[in-house]
């Protein structure tokens, strides 16, 4: 399948403005580090979103823009083709991101002062748009099982909602940094654990089309009809059909009342229409971009095949999760017995490398770092090399 498209060959991405490349400096990095850091693709879109931007932008006028009947019949049948779920126009609240509708979320569905739930290792800008906006972040953290996997407590979780008055949870399905896929079972435990102490669920799936070794993503809202009028679904082709410059997420809240209540946030915050260039990339994305997609997630489920291959033969020292989604890899460096300053320096200013700490997900990440690994092969190569010298010499 990947034969026809080139995934292999490195696309210059310095001098672009890009945060990836261009701002090491700034932001306290050696200027020649290689980054495989911020969840963004090193490969080139499909040439339809490709094909669809010039044809846009060859009309020369970017005035302000709304999405009609064909935008949202394309986001419908990616969803059931995809993920089996039936969704409905009314449903549909757009955003700039993902992010953008976390924190609206939050400030639509909790008072100042409020708390709300999420499971730490987890994105940062969980806990970030949680403090950022004056509420309290209470964490029923993932446990690490001697699977090599991670799990929920629900015992645990069920207890935060009661103690610390949660009425608000966000969920990240699939996992990011940890890589699970939730099944079945752990999302309806989720469920009606929320329905049963009336906790609203805002569930960011933008890695939902990331699924490798047969494990399948299901969206929380489309396991009940309860569940959907609980739910938030935040889904973006940002992650998909690395297009997150773009600026692209489409929000599903099928009940009215919560509905009603975040796009009172979005107006509050001064935004309306989109990005006319975004709208017309998420389009065709999802009408024509089916088969560099496929060929893409062939691309990086082999890349993380090299990885563990590599960690196991020449790093045995670390442990890699596999991810059952996402691009992102998480790989536990405790073994080493570092300090998180002595862990950035190996990672920093021996191997060269810029990641995410996992410190940044949460005090359990503590010793993890996180690997974004949708790049060519010979990148990939490059950084692990690198970081075997800075382990075997240190």
């Amino acid at each position: 399948m990947t034969e026809r498209y080139d995934f292999d060959t490195p696309i210059e991405r310095r001098n672009t403005d890009c945060l990836k490349y261009d701002f090491a400096v700034k932001r306290g990095m050696p200027g020649n580090i290689l980054p495989l850091w911020v969840a963004d693709m090193d490969f080139k879109t499909s040439d339809q979103i490709l094909e669809a931007i010039h044809k846009r932008t060859e009309h020369g006028i970017f005035g302000y823009t709304e999405s009609g009947g064909r935008y949202f019949e394309a986001v419908a049948a990616w969803m059931q083709e995809r993920h089996r779920w039936e969704i409905k126009r009314n449903w549909l609240v757009k955003t700039p991101g993902v992010v953008f509708a976390l924190a609206m979320s939050v400030k639509a569905y909790t008072d100042e002062g409020g708390t709300v739930l999420i499971q730490q290792p987890v994105y940062y800008p969980f806990a970030e748009v949680i403090e950022n906006n004056g509420r309290k972040v209470v964490s029923s953290d993932l446990v690490l099982g001697s699977d090599g996997k991670y799990h929920i407590d629900f015992q645990d979780f069920e207890k935060k909602i009661i103690e610390e008055n949660i009425s608000l949870f966000l969920l990240c399905s699939p996992h990011n940094p940890v890589g699970r896929v939730w099944t079945k079972e752990e999302l309806l435990k989720i469920g009606e654990i929320c329905l049963r102490h009336e906790v609203i669920v805002v569930s960011d799936e933008i890695h939902e089309d990331f699924m490798f070794g047969g494990h399948k993503h299901i969206v929380f809202a489309s396991l009940q009809k309860e569940f959907e009028e609980i739910s938030v679904t935040c889904t973006s082709p940002a992650k998909t059909f690395n297009i997150a410059g773009l600026q692209i997420s489409n929000i599903l809240v099928p009940d009215g009342k919560l509905r009603s209540q975040l796009k009172k946030q979005i107006a509050a915050a001064g935004y309306s229409q989109l990005n006319t260039i975004g709208l017309t990339a998420a389009e065709a994305a999802y009408r024509y971009g089916g088969g560099w997609y496929e060929a893409m997630l062939e691309y990086v489920e082999g890349n993380i095949h090299y990885m563990k291959d590599f960690i196991e033969r020449e790093l045995p020292q670390l442990t890699m999760i596999e991810p059952e989604g996402t691009y992102l890899v998480w790989v536990d460096f405790r073994r080493l017995g570092l300090s998180e300053t002595k862990l950035e320096e190996l990672i920093v200013k021996k191997a060269n490398l810029w990641l995410d700490s996992g410190a940044v997900f949460g005090k359990t990440g503590e010793g993890f770092e996180r690997f974004n690994v949708a790049c060519p092969r010979v990148i990939l190569k490059k950084a692990l090399e690198q970081l075997k010298s800075a382990i075997v010499s240190s």
